[in-house]
C-alpha cells in the first residue's frame, strides 16, 4: 500500500466511496432507533386509568375482586368484604386491600346476635400516589358491621363508614367523605392529572377492565414501527447495491 507525503495510508476510490456512504447509513439507523423510540414513548403515554373504590370478596385466605356491586350483594353471616381507593387500568392490576381477609381478628369483639348478621370490612383509602390533588388519604381501617340478615354490602358499609357517596349511576364515589369529589374519574398516563369522564362501568358491578388494551403499544402502532424498520433495511440494502 502506498503512503503519501504525509505518512498516512492511501486510500482507494472503493474504499472512500465506502467511508462517504457509512455516515448516511449511520445517520439512517440513528434516526430509526430514535423513531422507534418515539412511537413506543407515544403507545405508553396513551396508558391511562381511574381512580375509584374497589370492592373485593375474601375467599378465607386471599381476595377476589367481587362480581357484583355492593347495593346488589347481599353477604352471608361470617363474610369478609374489602374496599380499596385507588388508580388501576382494570380489574386485572386492580390494588387489593392491604390487610388480610381474617373476620375472627375483624369481629373479636362483636359477639354474634340473634336475628343479626356480622360482616367484616376493610377499608384501605389507598396511598397518597393514588389520591386526588390536594388530599391526604386517611388510615387504612377495619370494622364489623353488624346488620339485619338481609342487609347488601353497601348497608353494612354504611352501618360503620358514613357518609358514603355515590354518582347517579349508583357507582360508590366516597367512603367517611373521602374523597371530598370526583368519581371515577380517568387519570391520564403521561402526566398523571385527572380527567374528569363519564365512568364506563361501575365498581364490581362489571369489569372495569373489558375491552381494555391495557396501555400498551395498540396493533397500528407496531406495524407503523415495522414499516419504518422495514424501509431503513431497504434503504441500506440498496445503497450497499450502488457501491
Amino acid at each position: 500500500m502506498s503512503r503519501t507525503p504525509e505518512g498516512s495510508a492511501a486510500v482507494s476510490p472503493a474504499q472512500a466511496a465506502t467511508g462517504r456512504l457509512r455516515v448516511p447509513l449511520v445517520s439512517l439507523l440513528a434516526a430509526l432507533v430514535a423513531a422507534s423510540g418515539v412511537l413506543l414513548g407515544a403507545g405508553s403515554a396513551q396508558a391511562a386509568g381511574y381512580r375509584y373504590w374497589s370492592f373485593w370478596e375474601g375467599n378465607g385466605k386471599n381476595w377476589e375482586y367481587a362480581t357484583q356491586g355492593p347495593s346488589l350483594l347481599r353477604p352471608d353471616d361470617g363474610t369478609v368484604q374489602g374496599f380499596r381507593f385507588a388508580v388501576s387500568e382494570d380489574s386485572g392490576d386492580a390494588d387489593q386491600p392491604r390487610r388480610a381477609p381474617d373476620f375472627g381478628a375483624i369481629c373479636a369483639d362483636t359477639p354474634a346476635k340473634d336475628g343479626r348478621k356480622r360482616v367484616a370490612l376493610v377499608i384501605d383509602p389507598g396511598t397518597t400516589t393514588d389520591a386526588p390533588d390536594g388530599e391526604k388519604p386517611p388510615a387504612l381501617r377495619t370494622a364489623c358491621a353488624q346488620v339485619a340478615p338481609d342487609a347488601s354490602s353497601a348497608e353494612a358499609l354504611a352501618a360503620v363508614a358514613k357518609p358514603l357517596r355515590y354518582d347517579d349511576s349508583a357507582m360508590l364515589c366516597a367512603i367517611s367523605g373521602y374523597p371530598k369529589s370526583g368519581c371515577g374519574e380517568q387519570v391520564s398516563g403521561d402526566s398523571g392529572s385527572a380527567k374528569p369522564s363519564e365512568p364506563a362501568k361501575t365498581t364490581g358491578d362489571q369489569d372495569k377492565g373489558e375491552g381494555s388494551d391495557g396501555g400498551g403499544p395498540s396493533v397500528g402502532l407496531l406495524v407503523g414501527i415495522g414499516a419504518v424498520l422495514l424501509l431503513g433495511i431497504a434503504a441500506v440494502v440498496q445503497a450497499r447495491r450502488r457501491r
